[in-house]
């Protein structure tokens, strides 16, 4: 069995030489060889990593930092001598634990079964007769057939070829597809032997028979999955941020219960135990144990918004990654472009026609001078298309369904020739039946041109050929123009030839077309006799087709928006330099139409150094190797830069793993590919990636948003408290343990996880993306939730504390410690604070935005949220057997007045302050 390395010697050795070495003959083996052999070499499939444990996954959600603090946090509460407290904080773990599993489960699950594996079958020589196997039992020294659309499922050698072309792009990003032939030829540019087939690509047009040498994880598809296997998986920067921020909560939250535990000990004489318990209600008020399970929410709600706009993430942490993202490293051909070859120009002497509509239907038109054009009228053009549309293999069929794409059995070149003379009314079916075909000539990479010998109505044959403009000029003796038939000339030629410059210059290819008529007395009786060089002579040339995979419609409008954003865009693509340049251009990915292009050629030899003050100005990658887009990712994340790295093919597979984030291709998409990749885009489209990070930054501003909201009731929580101890403990508590709680696990929660789902807020993808230095704890984060909703909060929770003790009698009889009065005191600073987030969710809604202009209450959750805090706090207040567990007690309606009037003008304190911010911003910018 020949390995990787021995493949290419293998190929340039006389077949008989190779047949021998394999073991085995053109009629291939025996059943008891293939046998053995798959024995010995094992099952032709590419290998994964073992998957993890499922019980290993499960248990992942209840160990991060935050998780463990709150199993620790429920430990102490229960030794504290409350077990409900701590029950409750244990409850929440497992809650969230359960539910980030779920999610992420279920986003793996969706992923699996979108996985494309290699071919089911194949149809191999055993025991001298062509069977149907399974792919898997594919084995070195097989002999097997191809025909067009066929997925080739291991390192082959050609021993037979007709016609076969072969779509390589899995391999090497090249759009257009590969000639084979038995003879050797080296070629251009990696995996271009002309005799060897690879495992991953696909038969485009023709039939062939070639020889196993290398299967499985020995072949260079598994090559280059093995590279991918080999990167370990880093945190995502969320995990790392989260940690980051449980660390500073946990500290402070330590120091606040350390600093209550001394002064209520040395000021308010409490004994040690009660001290604890004391400073223990401090740390839990300042532990955001709704922090995992909001979290978590909203990157599942960012999932499930994602996989509506054609972005299915397959980890939870990945939604808020891709918010980082800074490089967007893009594929061409499939990606940017729609991976549908398009005629859009046709060449022919003195006369240039423009071919409008897009796409493999024909639901177009020919143009001349923007006038739609009569066929009967331009005998030329008519003559050009018809031998276009015979010398083709390659067939269309239409959609079966409405929705569906048509099916395309043959190359996208020749498609796009058939579609173009659709348009022009001219189909193959007809032509065919009028011109039937008698003999190919099979396009070869030494003379670049396919021709086809076929039947005119008077017995003649006309020779119709198609190729490289310079190769078909050195068969052509005359040209047709709109006066008729006659000797080409050195300006025909000079005009011939600026146009496909200036073609090529535009990033579209050409295809030249020729033909000659043969009289019937002239056609030898046997064709097989008649040789190239005889056929392929005295040609008239007719003109050229000029093509080009077209951008998607949407791509202009996404990279605005990625322009925007500050978020750099990088095509690194297989294609042509001239093509790839042109396509940047016209997309508007780079500002200057002649970018400095990199090949991969020049990639091999330029140190780690030169290629980062390459990437200082605008430049774009072609023909590059599978190793060089891993070097590419990994060289831009050296400076620091958060990449995206968009694939399909097998040869994306390393950068997508090696990448931040790492997505690939759905629909075209390779099993290997997918596998990597931390998001698949179900439809191949650059946009969708877009939409992505515009929904992952979302994510991340909801989560700065939930943790103002949740620490702003911290304050309130935290003040009362402060009060106790500056009083000396003349002021109760005015919120004891389990009320603080009530207020983290229960009003607050469901409230903050409708913050979760708000929609982005204008202007984000204006915005630049965010450093990795930024943290969710910043300084306005804190200001805003200490200084100001905090602040107004405490105020509000402390006057309806005072304003029920002065109902019964406060300042002359001094304030209780117990019973009634300071249940319903209690509960009065519990309902002030709940009162007062009602506002404050609907004010955290936005950062500066008037909340007026998204729509009060446009966000069904969070007036869900509210609707059901209120609930609680009723079912608190009113329920016997919870008022005893919570200390509360019912408010009379004078008390319930109060309650009502907080939330008006704590929202229109904070739309004010927000005024104010926008019209200093505005100020300041001009």
């Amino acid at each position: 069995m020949a390995n990787v390395q021995q493949t290419r010697a293998l190929a340039q050795q006389p077949i008989t030489q190779v047949l021998a070495k394999m073991q085995t003959s053109q009629k291939g083996l025996s059943s008891s060889d293939a046998q053995k052999r798959l024995a010995k070499y094992g099952p032709n499939k590419i290998s994964k990593n073992a998957k993890k444990s499922q019980l290993k996954v499960f248990l992942k959600n209840f160990t991060s930092l935050m998780a463990i603090l709150l199993w620790v946090g429920g430990v102490i509460a229960i030794i504290a001598g409350m077990p409900e407290l701590g029950i409750a904080i244990w409850a929440v773990n497992v809650i969230n634990g359960i539910f980030s599993y779920w999610q992420e489960h279920t986003a793996q699950k969706a992923t699996d079964s979108l996985m494309k594996m290699l071919p089911s079958y194949v149809r191999v020589y055993r025991d001298q007769k062509l069977v149907q196997i399974n792919v898997e039992n594919l084995v070195p020294g097989d002999v097997f057939v191809l025909q067009a659309g066929d997925a080739i499922s291991a390192d082959a050698m050609l021993l037979e070829a007709n016609s076969l072309q072969v779509d390589q792009s899995a391999l090497t990003g090249e759009s257009v597809p590969e000639s084979k032939q038995v003879q050797y030829a080296p070629g251009e540019g990696e995996f271009a032997e002309a005799n060897l087939l690879y495992a991953g690509t696909s038969v485009g047009a023709g039939t062939g028979v070639a020889v196993a040498l290398a299967t499985g994880m020995d072949t260079e598809f598994g090559k280059i999955a093995s590279l991918t296997q080999t990167q370990e998986q880093a945190d995502s920067p969320l995990t790392q941020e989260l940690n980051q921020l449980t660390r500073q909560l946990s500290i402070l939250a330590i120091i606040i219960g350390l600093a209550f535990f001394l002064l209520a000990v040395s000021v308010v004489h409490y004994p040690w135990a009660k001290a604890f318990i004391f400073a223990l209600g401090m740390i839990v008020a300042f532990i955001p144990e709704g922090l995992l399970p909001t979290v978590t929410l909203s990157l599942a709600q960012g999932v499930t918004r994602m996989a509506k706009k054609h972005a299915l993430v397959k980890e939870l942490n990945s939604v808020e990654t891709l918010g980082e993202t800074t490089v967007i490293c893009s594929d061409k051909t499939g990606t940017l472009t729609q991976n549908q070859m398009t005629v859009n120009h046709i060449w022919l002497p003195f006369r240039e026609f423009l071919v409008t509509g897009k796409g493999y239907l024909a639901n177009g038109d020919i143009k001349f001078r923007g006038h739609p054009v009569e066929l009967k009228q331009q005998p030329e053009l008519q003559r050009f298309l018809e031998v276009a549309t015979l010398d083709n293999d390659t067939r269309i069929e239409p959609p079966q369904k409405e929705g569906e794409k048509p099916k395309l059995l043959g190359t996208p070149t020749e498609a796009a020739m058939i579609v173009m003379a659709q348009k022009a009314g001219v189909l193959a079916d007809n032509v065919e039946k009028q011109y039937p075909r008698l003999k190919e000539l099979t396009f070869d990479s030494e003379r670049k041109r396919m021709s086809t010998i076929n039947r005119l109505p008077d017995g003649s044959v006309r020779i119709c050929v198609k190729g490289s403009l310079g190769d078909t000029l050195n068969c052509c003796s005359q040209i047709m123009d709109h006066d008729g038939i006659r000797s080409i000339t050195a300006q025909d030629l000079q005009r011939a030839q600026k146009a496909e410059s200036d073609y090529a210059k535009a990033g579209l290819r050409t295809l030249a077309v020729a033909y000659r008529d043969v009289a019937a007395q002239d056609v030898p009786t046997d064709l097989s006799s008649w040789d190239i060089s005889a056929v392929e002579q005295n040609l008239i040339l007719l003109g050229q087709a000029a093509m080009a995979d077209p951008a998607r419609p949407e791509i202009f409008a996404a990279v605005k928006k990625c322009h925007d954003a500050n978020i750099r865009i990088i095509m690194v693509t297989g294609d042509s330099p001239v093509v790839a340049r042109s396509i940047a251009a016209q997309i508007k990915i780079v500002s200057n139409p002649n970018v400095r292009v990199i090949t991969g050629t020049q990639l091999k030899t330029m140190s780690t150094q030169d290629l980062k003050a390459a990437f200082k100005e605008e430049l774009i990658f072609a023909r590059v190797a599978p190793e060089q887009k891993y070097k590419i990712v990994s060289t831009l994340q050296d400076m620091g830069e958060i990449v995206a790295s968009t694939g399909d093919g097998v040869n994306d597979a390393p950068a997508l793993k090696k990448a931040n984030i790492g997505v690939a291709m759905g629909v075209t998409g390779t099993d290997v590919a997918k596998d990597a990749a931390d998001m698949i885009l179900t439809d191949d489209n650059f946009a969708s990636i877009v939409a992505a990070i515009e929904e992952g930054r979302t994510v991340y501003n909801n989560i700065q948003k939930f943790l103002t909201y949740i620490l702003n009731s911290n304050v309130a929580e935290a003040i009362p408290s402060v009060l106790f101890l500056l009083s000396k403990g003349a002021i109760p508590l005015p919120l004891t343990v389990m009320q603080i709680l009530t207020i983290d696990l229960g009003t607050d929660m469901l409230p903050a996880l409708g913050l979760g789902a708000e929609s982005a807020e204008p202007g984000i993808m204006k915005l630049p993306p965010r450093s990795r230095q930024a943290h969710l704890l910043t300084k306005n984060v804190l200001w805003r939730a200490f200084g100001w909703y905090g602040l107004i909060g405490s105020v509000v929770s402390t006057a309806g504390y005072f304003f029920v003790n002065h109902t019964f009698g406060w300042p002359q009889v001094p304030l209780a410690a117990s019973g009634e009065p300071y249940i319903e005191a209690t509960t009065m600073t519990l309902a002030a604070v709940v009162f007062c987030q009602m506002a404050n969710v609907l004010n955290c809604r936005t950062q500066n935005a008037s909340v007026w202009n998204l729509g009060v209450f446009s966000n069904h959750k969070i007036n869900i949220g509210i609707f059901a805090e209120f609930l609680i706090l009723i079912v608190l207040m009113y329920v016997p057997l919870l008022q005893n567990v919570f200390q509360t007690g019912p408010l009379n309606a004078e008390e319930w007045l109060f309650l009502i009037c907080i939330p008006i003008p704590v929202f229109f304190l904070e739309e004010f302050r927000k005024k104010l911010v926008r019209h200093y911003k505005s100020a300041t910018s001009l």
